[in-house]
C-alpha cells in the first residue's frame, strides 16, 4: 500500500474510532496518531478531517499519551505542507493558517481592529452595496479634504486608499473613522449592521482558529468510557455543578476573547460575548471535564426586562458549542448549540447538565424552547436533523393545543411502527410553537407564555400621548413621577449604571399598577431591583425580581392587559 493510501486508511480508521473508548482503541489510536503526523494528503478534505479528528480528540482525550499526541499535532498544524497547498480552499474554516471571511457585528469589527489591525481588510470581493458607505465618505475627513471629494471620483475604495496612512488597511481605517464619527454605540451599532460590510481576517501569529482554542486551566478529565445515552433530565437537573467560581476582570476579559474567537471562526457573532463585561465572568464546574464560560452583559447592553446570559461550553478545556439563556419570572429561554466538530458525541448529557447550571443560578424551575431552536422560523438545519424529537426525547413538551394533539398522533405513529420517521411537513407544524420542562407546578407566568414584550408597547402608547417627539423630557419627567410613587430619591452613592437602570426603568414604574399602596419594605426592594439590573451582576437582578412577589404580579398584570 502506498504511503499515502496507508494515510487515508488510518485516517478512515481513526474516524470511525473517535467515539469508542477503552483499552482497545486507545492502543489502535496510539498506533493510527502518528500515520496522520507523517503522511501528508492530497486533497483539502482530507486536511481538514485530519484537523476536525485531532479537535474532537483534544476535547475527548483517552489518555495522557493521546492528549500529548493531539497537542503537538495540533500546535504545528498550520506549518504542515498540505494545509499551505490547500490554504486558499481551506479559507474560512477557521484552520491555523487560513483567512477567515464574515460580516462581523460592530462591535466584533472594533475589536478585531484593535487586537489584529495589520490582519483586517474589507473583502471587496464580496462587497454587494456601498451607497451608503460611499455617503459617508465625506465625513471621514477633515472639512478641509471636501473639495476634492466633490470633484474627482476616485471610487469608494480609491478614497479609502487615498485616506488611510501607510501603516493602516482599509478596514482599519474605516471602522476607527467611524468610532469617531459615530460616538454614540448604539447607533455606531445599527449604521454598521445597514452598510453590512464583508470582512477578511488574514491569518497571522495569533489570530483566532479553531486549532489553537483551548483554556489550559479549565477542568480536565479524560474519556474512559463510552459516551452516556439519554439522562434523566428531571433528575441531573436537581444536581448542581461541581463549582461556580467568580474570576476578576483580566481573567474575564481572556474568557471573553475565548468566547469571541470561537464564534467568529465558525462564521457567527453573539451580542453577548461581543459585549460581555469582564466583570461579570465565572467559570461554572460541571465535572468529567465539563465546564461552563458564564458570561453576562454590559450594564448599557442589558435588555429592560429579562436577563441574557451567554455561556460557552468547554470540554477539557476545547470550546465545544454555546449557550444562550434568557432568564425571569423563575423560568429561562434556552439556546443550545454543539459545534459541528462535537456532534453526535455528549449532545443530551451536556444538555442536562446546562438545565442544572441554569436552574443553580437564576434559581429556574420552568424551561422553554423557542420555535427557531425547534427547527421553525426558517431553521432548516434545525428541521432536517430534528430537533423537535431531540427535545422531546428529553422531556419537553408543547403547551399549544392543536400541537400536543399533532405530537400524539405521531407518539402513536412511532409506538405502532418504530421506524416511523415525521415528515419534514410534520416536524415544521409541530416546531410553530415553544416547548416546555417544569420541573414544579405548571404555571402560566412564564417566559414564552407571559407577553412581556407588551411592556414596550405600553409605555411607547404613554409616552407618544403625552411627549410625542420630546424622549428626553418624557424620561426626565418619568424619572420624577417614579420616584414620587415610591416617595424616594437616587441617593450619591449609586452608579452611573445603576442610575441608567433607573432612567431605564422610570418610565415603565409609571405604568406599574398599585405602587402607591406597597408597604415602605416593598418600596425599598423594588428599588433594590432596579438597582441591581446595573449592578455587577444582572443574575441578583433575576433573583431580587422573582422574590418580589407584588412587582412579579404588577408586571404580569400590565402586560396582560396591553393590546398588541
Amino acid at each position: 500500500m502506498a504511503p499515502r493510501d496507508h494515510a487515508r486508511a488510518a485516517l478512515t480508521e481513526l474516524t470511525r474510532l473517535r467515539h469508542e473508548f477503552g483499552a482497545a482503541p486507545a492502543a489502535r489510536k496510539r498506533a493510527l496518531l502518528p500515520i496522520l503526523d507523517r503522511i501528508r494528503f492530497k486533497t483539502a478534505r482530507d486536511v481538514l478531517a485530519v484537523h476536525e479528528l485531532l479537535c474532537f480528540m483534544r476535547a475527548y482525550p483517552d489518555d495522557q499519551a493521546i492528549l500529548a499526541r493531539v497537542e503537538r499535532m495540533l500546535a504545528g498544524f498550520e506549518r504542515r505542507t498540505d494545509l499551505r497547498r490547500f490554504r486558499s480552499a481551506l479559507a474560512d474554516s477557521g484552520v491555523a493558517g487560513t483567512a477567515i471571511q464574515y460580516r462581523f457585528f460592530a462591535e466584533t469589527t472594533k475589536w478585531l481592529a484593535r487586537r489584529w489591525p495589520k490582519q483586517l481588510r474589507i473583502d471587496w470581493d464580496e462587497l454587494d452595496e456601498s451607497s451608503l458607505l460611499e455617503a459617508l465618505i465625506p465625513l471621514l475627513g477633515a472639512y478641509a479634504e471636501t473639495p476634492g471629494m466633490e470633484e474627482f471620483d476616485y471610487g469608494l475604495r480609491g478614497w479609502l486608499d487615498l485616506m488611510r496612512g501607510k501603516d493602516e488597511t482599509d478596514a482599519v481605517f474605516l471602522i476607527r473613522c467611524l468610532e469617531r464619527v459615530v460616538p454614540d454605540s448604539f447607533l455606531h451599532e445599527k449604521i454598521v449592521d445597514v452598510m453590512d460590510l464583508p470582512f477578511v481576517l488574514e491569518p497571522g501569529s495569533d489570530t483566532p482558529s479553531r486549532t489553537h482554542a483551548h483554556l489550559a486551566r479549565a477542568p480536565h478529565a479524560f474519556q474512559k468510557t463510552p459516551f452516556a445515552g439519554r439522562p434523566d433530565l428531571r433528575a441531573e437537573i436537581e444536581k448542581p455543578p461541581r463549582s461556580v467560581r467568580a474570576v476578576g476582570p483580566e481573567e474575564g476579559k481572556r474568557l471573553i476573547d475565548l468566547a469571541r474567537e470561537a464564534m467568529i471562526t465558525r462564521s457567527r457573532d453573539l451580542d453577548v460575548f461581543a459585549y460581555g463585561d469582564p466583570r461579570d465572568v465565572r467559570m461554572v464546574d460541571c465535572g468529567d471535564g465539563l465546564a461552563f464560560v458564564c458570561i453576562g452583559a454590559q450594564p448599557e447592553r442589558r435588555l429592560l426586562l429579562e436577563s441574557v446570559y451567554g455561556f460557552l461550553t468547554l470540554k477539557n478545556g476545547v470550546p465545544v458549542g454555546y449557550v444562550l439563556t434568557s432568564t425571569l419570572y423563575g423560568s429561562a429561554e434556552l439556546a443550545y448549540n454543539v459545534f459541528e466538530t462535537f456532534r453526535g458525541a455528549e449532545a443530551a448529557p451536556i444538555y442536562a447538565r446546562m438545565l442544572a447550571m441554569t436552574r443553580h443560578l437564576f434559581g429556574c424551575d420552568t424551561f422553554t424552547i423557542v420555535p427557531y431552536q425547534l427547527g421553525g422560523a426558517g431553521n432548516e438545519e434545525g428541521l432536517l436533523s430534528g430537533a423537535w424529537w431531540f427535545y422531546r426525547k428529553l422531556g419537553f413538551e408543547p403547551r399549544d393545543p392543536r400541537t400536543r394533539k399533532l405530537m400524539r398522533a405521531e407518539e402513536a405513529r412511532i409506538r405502532r411502527r418504530p421506524a416511523h420517521r415525521s415528515s419534514a411537513a410534520t416536524l415544521a407544524k409541530l416546531a410553530e410553537h415553544n416547548m416546555y420542562l417544569s420541573t414544579g407546578p405548571s404555571r402560566s407566568d412564564v417566559m414564552g407564555l407571559l407577553p412581556l414584550p407588551r411592556a414596550g408597547v405600553a409605555v411607547t402608547r404613554a409616552l407618544a400621548a403625552r411627549f410625542g417627539a420630546d424622549r428626553e423630557r418624557a424620561e426626565d419627567e418619568c424619572e420624577r413621577k417614579a420616584l414620587g410613587r415610591i416617595g424616594a430619591s437616587i441617593m450619591p452613592g449609586w452608579s452611573a449604571s445603576e442610575k441608567l437602570a433607573w432612567r431605564r426603568w422610570a418610565p415603565l414604574l409609571t405604568l406599574l399598577p398599585g405602587i402607591e399602596s406597597w408597604s415602605l419594605a416593598e418600596k425599598d426592594a423594588l428599588i433594590d431591583v432596579v438597582r441591581s439590573k446595573g449592578g455587577r451582576r444582572e443574575s441578583d437582578f433575576v433573583r431580587k425580581f422573582d422574590a418580589h412577589t407584588k412587582l412579579r404580579a404588577a408586571l404580569a398584570t400590565l402586560v396582560r392587559k396591553t393590546k398588541e
